[in-house]
């Protein structure tokens, strides 16, 4: 296919453990056009949040195209994130929030987060001067400075940078909501990263910016004196909000068997399903250790009728019967004629009546975040652009 190409990530060899039945296929405009969409609906720089390996969806790949969007900025959680970042050649500014002692000495051209007097003098200490960004906690209650520790940290920052050791680049917290229904929460949020940003002022600093909100605060929360909005959920087509954004991963496989079994036969563990009539079964080779939720096909809903999951194959929902296994699970496919090697979408953008990520969600009782962070080393990705 015209345009479609194979990214290898050195933390996930494509080769690996994989039958070559599965793949997960991330639409690397997908990313682009989530990215477009926001900067078409907010003034302020984007730092796309490509933590846990992008979501589940690969680092590097989903970096590059953010940054060719449009994204000023990439966020990781861990050192060693921002570290893989940097040996790709991503040059962007880049902040890390959790980090040790020994990880400073790597990341001298990284910025990191500092939450207290006793990590900034960790970071003042290294050889290296370091850009940070000050947390102060508005209400998360995760990390961050607490608001009553705030004067003696950004004076010891001030304290610090008129010495030359570190320099104060950023201030930051992290809202603790990000629906509309939740604005109040996140207006007081704001009100106290206000303060926080006037006391730091006082005592003599002079950040580049501040950054409070995440994919659906950028859209529910009017933060003007904020420079930049962190975007990761959206990044992936997670529409919280109902914008438009697209989902960017589908998780496909192919049957590996496909059988007939009686009336009164059951399938998988347990038997936790067992067979009304004589039907059609077959095998998709994905489990748990995959990423697919176990409890999916048992969720149910309070005062409504059970829910089951389902993949598509040839245009048909196939619901998932038995326990998901390890590497494997059932589905009944009597509802139309298949064969070994058919291909199966676990998941998509909906488009062609395939379950969502959202609908996995939905029957295992998580986000669609989880969903996606799980889907195991395993499964290869794979990339291409512009599928529509």
């Amino acid at each position: 296919m015209t345009g479609m190409h194979l990214v290898q990530s050195r933390r996930r060899p494509i080769t690996r453990g994989t039958t070559g039945l599965s793949e997960a296929v991330v639409d690397l405009s997908a990313v682009r056009d989530n990215v477009r969409s926001f900067r078409q609906r907010v003034p302020q720089q984007l730092m796309a949040v490509v933590k846990a390996d992008a979501f589940g969806h690969g680092a590097v790949p989903v970096a590059r195209a953010a940054v060719e969007a449009g994204a000023s900025w990439l966020g990781v959680a861990h050192a060693a994130e921002a570290l893989e970042l940097r040996a790709a050649g991503l040059r962007v500014p880049i902040l890390t929030w959790l980090y040790d002692a020994a990880e400073l000495m790597l990341l001298g051209d990284v910025d990191v987060s500092v939450s207290t007097v006793a990590e900034l003098q960790r970071v003042a200490s290294t050889p290296s001067v370091h850009q940070v960004h000050l947390k102060l906690d508005t209400g998360l209650h995760r990390a961050g400075s607490t608001p009553d520790q705030w004067i003696e940290l950004t004076r010891t920052a001030a304290h610090y940078e008129a010495l030359g050791a570190v320099t104060v680049r950023g201030i930051w917290s992290h809202l603790s909501h990000g629906s509309a229904r939740d604005a109040v929460q996140s207006r007081r949020q704001l009100e106290i990263l206000r303060a926080g940003v006037r006391l730091a002022r006082q005592a003599g600093l002079r950040p580049s910016v501040v950054h409070l909100v995440n994919s659906a605060g950028a859209i529910t929360l009017d933060a003007p004196d904020t420079d930049l909005i962190r975007i990761g959920a959206g990044l992936y087509g997670i529409d919280e909000l109902g914008i438009g954004l697209r989902p960017a991963m589908r998780l496909q496989s192919k049957l590996a068997q496909v059988r007939r079994i009686r009336a009164g036969e059951g399938v998988s563990y347990n038997h936790d399903f067992i067979a009304s009539h004589d039907t059609t079964i077959a095998l998709i080779p994905l489990g748990y250790a995959d990423g697919i939720p176990r409890i999916g096909p048992h969720q149910t809903v309070p005062l409504a009728p059970p829910v089951r999951a389902s993949v598509l194959c040839r245009g048909v929902r196939m619901p998932v019967i038995g326990r998901i296994a390890m590497d494997q699970f059932v589905v009944d496919a009597d509802a139309v004629a298949v064969e070994p090697g058919d291909p199966v979408t676990i998941f998509g953008d909906g488009s062609a009546g395939e379950p969502s990520a959202q609908d996995w969600a939905d029957w295992a009782g998580t986000i669609p975040h989880d969903i996606y962070c799980g889907i195991g080393h395993r499964v290869p990705r794979r990339y291409e652009e512009g599928r529509r």
